[in-house]
């Protein structure tokens, strides 16, 4: 302890004993100790910096699909730490906008890194500066002390390949395996890494594409079937993409439903991620009240996903949700029983950007 004439000083969280009247010797310590103190800091390398184009060459399908479906067994048995998403709304001004920004993520109990995703889109007003309306960064940490080990400029790029693993999981437990034509309400970035990825678990025969953009949506289809080898057809109207599928999946950007129940098959998946805010919608309450529905989180998609708008319709409570995909994983419910009608809410999670950080750091970490 100090004596009644000294007092203490703190540097870098030491306390340093000196007399109430300094001395030289007593600042060149307490300086020497700062220095000490920081030093460990510079030891740490600076994360790693990984480009787009990096990502994309050598991050695929394939890598995501099982540690997606791992991290959603984990989440159901609670084993994922999990926030809600943030929503940070750019409102359009003389300076800014309009745009948003989505901050998702998580750590799955037992791995060796946690991540954190921030997802810029819908800044429209990039079109006219030539540029793509969105961007995106992953940054992957150490979880054995904290320290970022890398950041990834995936400009969405490692999200889409995320959802579409949650996609490719969701028709390996709940469309049959003879249910082999596939749809495509939205014929943007997130179907072609639906389509992707679920042809990794699915042999499709045939898929039936519609788009409001119809030069988007004839280009999406010349594109899939020279990459995926089998037929994509571009259908005139939702209706005739919907009646022709076995299985459905939905992402479209929009607050309008985009199917209807009689058009569907009464064996059919539907796939639903468009919907990851409260202003929006694809899929009718009705269509939710009639399905087998399964959520990726319940607790997020009563907020932001389908599921909200039927809780909202007075048509469904939470506890008319037959499982978490997690659930199905864990084997703790089975997935398709027979024909019925089923329905997934894919509102994108935490636990998703977790497994797919570990994966990019796994797959390029080793590379620098």
């Amino acid at each position: 302890g100090c004596s009644p004439t000294e007092t203490t000083q703190k540097t870098s969280g030491i306390d340093i004993p000196y007399p109430m009247i300094g001395t030289s010797l007593a600042r060149k310590a307490a300086r020497a100790l700062g220095q000490h103190a920081k030093r460990p800091f510079a030891t740490v390398a600076p994360p790693k910096l990984f480009s787009y184009d990096e990502i994309r060459a050598g991050v695929k399908e394939k890598d995501a699909i099982e540690s997606v479906e791992s991290a959603f067994g984990m989440l159901a048995k609670g084993k994922v730490d999990v926030p809600i998403p943030m929503h940070i709304g750019i409102e359009e001004s003389d300076v800014a906008g309009p745009g948003d920004c989505h901050i998702k993520g998580g750590y799955v109990y037992a791995t060796k890194t946690w991540t954190v995703k921030l997802a810029n889109v819908s800044f429209e007003k990039n079109k006219e500066k030539g540029l793509p309306n969105g961007s995106g960064i992953f940054v992957v940490i150490d979880a054995t002390n904290g320290f970022p080990l890398g950041i990834f400029q995936e400009n969405r790029y490692l999200t889409d390949l995320r959802t579409g693993a949650a996609g490719a999981v969701s028709v390996k437990h709940f469309a049959a395996r003879d249910h082999t034509k596939v749809g495509f309400l939205g014929t943007g970035m997130i179907a072609g890494a639906m389509a992707r990825a679920s042809s990794e678990v699915q042999n499709w025969t045939e898929a039936f594409c519609y788009g409001l953009d119809t030069k988007m949506t004839e280009s999406f289809c010349k594109e899939m079937e020279a990459e995926l080898g089998f037929p994509f057809r571009v259908c005139e109207s939702a209706q005739e993409a919907v009646s022709s599928s076995d299985v459905i999946f939905t992402q479209t950007p929009g607050s309008k439903t985009v199917l209807e129940l009689d058009w569907l098959k009464p064996h059919a998946t539907i796939i639903a991620s468009g919907s990851d805010q409260p202003t929006k919608n694809e899929i009718p309450a009705e269509v939710q009240a009639a399905s087998k529905m399964v959520c990726d989180l319940v607790r997020q998609c009563k907020s932001v996903g389908e599921l909200r708008s039927a809780i909202a319709a007075g048509v469904m409570k939470e506890s008319d949700v037959y499982a978490e995909i997690g659930d199905v994983v864990n084997g703790d419910k089975p997935g398709r029983e027979g024909d019925e009608l089923i329905l997934v809410d894919l509102t994108g999670t935490g636990a998703q950007d977790a497994a797919i950080g570990q994966v990019a750091w796994d797959v390029l970490g080793g590379s620098k």
